[in-house]
């Protein structure tokens, strides 16, 4: 999905305002070399199309509230001190409620005279100053000031870009619950009124409809035929009892349909053991497909699980996984396993099959299990994240961080990986301490600071920013 910013030139009339002129045209370079849609007055609009006046924020006001819909951020740039007032009032006037990234040009230690000296590094400080009076939440560069053309700035921007995704995301998105919660998992307990006050909506189905509804297919319609294909297409199926593979193609048309008729962004649906018993496949293989396409879909109606898969889907735009922590590594204090049965998506494996799933088949038969998604988990970097609602306090909380998967060897089931936590102990403290949730949603990216920055500043949710140092 692309990206739109609003831009705001920050002006104030007895610093080099030509620095405004060059500086807007390097800026929406900038801003086109990657992709994103720019929104900003014209030098047409006011002088070199910065904002400085009361009347030049008026007009800049008017023109993001006539792109309000496209708009996802604001990126203010500083080419010399601006001015603080303009930028609060053009932000404030617009009645956006959008992420806002401040960002300051650097002097040159070669071009320090009255006609070129910038004092960004000092305004940009006045203008956050304005922008916490006005209560408007604003990000930051990681360096004070810094070039537009630096890579600094193209991480710190690809990074807003992210958080704006995650933000513009969340807000408004509904989620599909489909079935009711198993008896045995009461730790997926969640607030759908907390969840409603966060702009994230409901929406459930019962199981006992989905499977009416696959009930009404016919093995031969060509709509089951083609998502019989896909599946094939999707996974190694070899083994894999053809009545078992046309229940799969029925259910995940069902729910399909059931996600494009309600909008939903993300799903959550019962498993153990009603779908075992009373329709005789497991749902990972159709929850693996969606979830590899960026609509996530949790097991064991985890909804606030399905929230964190949902949240860091949008910030790398790859797909996102719900997992246990669920070993030990050895005597490792910084490595453990992590494990489902499983639904992960395809892209996440170094390489899956699919197979019967071997914990519930000791209870309800292994001809009733067939579906799961088996396979180690690809090494390299990734991020997790946990969100769950407070109900007693009243407020939604997470806690997020990175780390890596590793080759360590291991020789389990299900889908699985070998973790490394720098300071994993401290994680576990405060997971157990809090009592969050057994599960947590993965995605191999690094991207737990734009996630960071979208829940805290912007959704206003309490988040731990697990770090290896600090």
């Amino acid at each position: 999905m692309g990206t739109t910013l609003g831009v705001i030139v920050g002006n104030r009339g007895f610093f080099p305002d030509h620095l405004c002129e060059t500086g807007r045209a390097e800026v929406l370079s900038v801003l086109e070399r990657e992709g994103i849609k720019a929104v900003s007055l014209s030098p047409g609009d006011t002088p070199f199309g910065s904002v400085e006046t009361l009347q030049d924020a008026e007009k800049c006001a008017a023109l993001f509230k006539a792109h309000r819909e496209e708009i996802d951020g604001v990126l203010v740039t500083l080419p010399n001190f601006g001015d603080e007032r303009g930028v609060g009032n053009a932000l404030r006037m617009s009645g956006l409620d959008v992420p806002v990234l401040v960002q300051a040009y650097p002097d040159d230690l070669t071009k320090m005279t009255i006609a070129d000296r910038r004092d960004s590094f000092c305004g940009k400080m006045s203008v956050c100053n304005n922008l916490r009076q006005y209560k408007i939440p604003f990000s930051l560069t990681t360096l004070h000031t810094v070039s537009p053309a630096s890579e600094g700035f193209l991480a710190d921007l690809r990074q807003f870009a992210a958080t704006c995704r995650v933000v513009g995301g969340l807000r408004g998105a509904k989620v599909g619950m489909l079935g009711a919660r198993p008896a045995a998992f009461i730790t997926v307990r969640y607030s759908e009124k907390l969840l409603e006050e966060a702009g994230i909506s409901v929406e459930v189905l019962d199981l006992s409809e989905a499977f009416g509804r696959c009930a009404r297919l016919r093995d031969e319609d060509p709509d089951v035929r083609a998502r019989l294909d896909a599946i094939r297409a999707y996974v190694a199926t070899q083994g894999i009892p053809p009545a078992a593979l046309i229940k799969m193609a029925k259910f995940s048309l069902v729910m399909e349909r059931w996600i494009q008729e309600n909008e939903l962004v993300a799903t959550a649906v019962q498993c153990w053991t009603s779908m075992e018993e009373f329709f005789g496949v497991v749902p990972c293989t159709v929850m693996s497909m969606l979830s590899n396409v960026l609509s996530p879909s949790a097991c064991e109606t985890d909804i606030t699980g399905a929230i964190g898969m949902y949240a860091m889907a949008l910030a790398s735009q790859t797909p996102s996984a719900l997992v246990d922590w669920n070993n030990n590594y050895g005597t490792d204090p910084e490595k453990g396993v992590i494990f489902h049965c499983s639904n992960l998506p395809a892209d996440l494996f170094e390489e899956a099959k699919m197979d019967y799933q071997a914990i519930i088949a000791g209870t309800v038969g292994k001809d009733n299990t067939y579906g799961t998604m088996v396979g180690r988990l690809r090494r390299g970097p990734f991020t997790y994240c946990r969100v769950s609602t407070d109900d007693s306090r009243g407020v939604i909380r997470a806690y997020l961080g990175e780390g890596e998967l590793t080759a360590d060897p291991v020789d389990t089931y299900g889908g699985y990986g070998v973790i490394c936590i720098p300071k994993l102990q401290k994680l576990l403290h405060h997971i157990c301490e809090n009592g969050f949730e057994h599960h947590v949603a993965i995605n191999l990216s690094q991207s737990a600071g734009a996630v960071y920055e979208a829940l805290t500043k912007y959704m206003g949710w309490e988040v731990y920013y697990h770090k290896s140092r600090g």
